[in-house]
């Protein structure tokens, strides 16, 4: 079943009623050619988790108009939000990791520009990448059903993600580090987290973090921790984490 993002003003106030217009019209009505008496589910944008189905009840020039079948409130979303601090990598790695991030259930992601980071942006080229990066985070969001398009934030340092974290109350913080003490410290840290706390993730580009980097994570109360015995790429550490998050809060 294929799922849409919507504005609230799209929802009639007793959620009956659904109205598709735009790109998403166009992607029904041209593309899927999807006819009258077909399912589709909606969320909504900055919406409250919850999954609304609709049939087609008629399809105009400009519009799909769709009738309320039944609200799934639960929705699809994990308990706790799941912040992905992501250095920069090479090439185009980080629209693989902004995808495969949201279709596993990271709440925002913020690029991170650290010592080692090859890429550099400009102000003029990060808001070109985020542009392209948000798009690929809201096709994943649809693609994977979640019931909200996970953010992403324009690029910052070390520093400057430190203080988000003190400024969004961030609870649990962890940094892979190949010096960290072994599995069973990574496997308590997790345990520990309870369903409704917040956990930042900080990922290192190709070259990992610096020693300072480290110091400074640690220094502010981010745990370091193993993710085994194997050196994992920086596409692969993120997905990692997240993967056993993803599994700790849906056991």
């Amino acid at each position: 079943m294929y799922h849409f993002f919507v504005d609230s003003s799209q929802i009639s106030a007793d959620c009956k009623t659904v109205e598709i217009t735009g790109a998403d019209y166009n992607h029904i009505a041209n593309v899927l050619r999807m006819q009258k008496g077909e399912q589709f589910s909606v969320s909504e944008r900055d919406g409250d988790g919850r999954e609304l189905f609709y049939e087609i009840d008629e399809i105009t020039p400009e519009s799909v108009l769709g009738k309320l079948c039944f609200i799934e409130e639960q929705g699809r979303e994990l308990p706790s939000k799941i912040y992905l601090f992501q250095g920069l990598p090479k090439v185009d790695k980080m629209e693989l990791i902004i995808q495969k991030a949201v279709e596993l259930g990271a709440y925002r992601i913020i690029p991170m520009s650290t010592k080692r980071c090859i890429v550099k942006l400009d102000e003029k080229k990060a808001k070109s990448k985020v542009g392209r990066w948000q798009a690929i985070a809201e096709a994943a969001a649809k693609q994977s059903k979640r019931a909200i398009i996970p953010e992403v934030s324009m690029p910052v340092t070390m520093k400057q993600a430190i203080e988000l974290c003190k400024s969004e109350g961030i609870d649990v913080k962890m940094i892979p580090y190949e010096n960290a003490e072994d599995i069973s410290v990574t496997r308590a840290l997790i345990d520990g987290i309870e369903p409704g706390q917040s956990v930042a993730v900080f990922i290192g580009p190709e070259g990992g973090f610096s020693e300072d980097e480290i110091k400074l994570c640690m220094d502010n109360d981010i745990k370091p921790i193993t993710l085994g015995r194997r050196i994992l790429r920086t596409e692969t550490a993120g997905f990692t984490i997240i993967s056993w998050l993803m599994y700790h809060f849906e056991r």
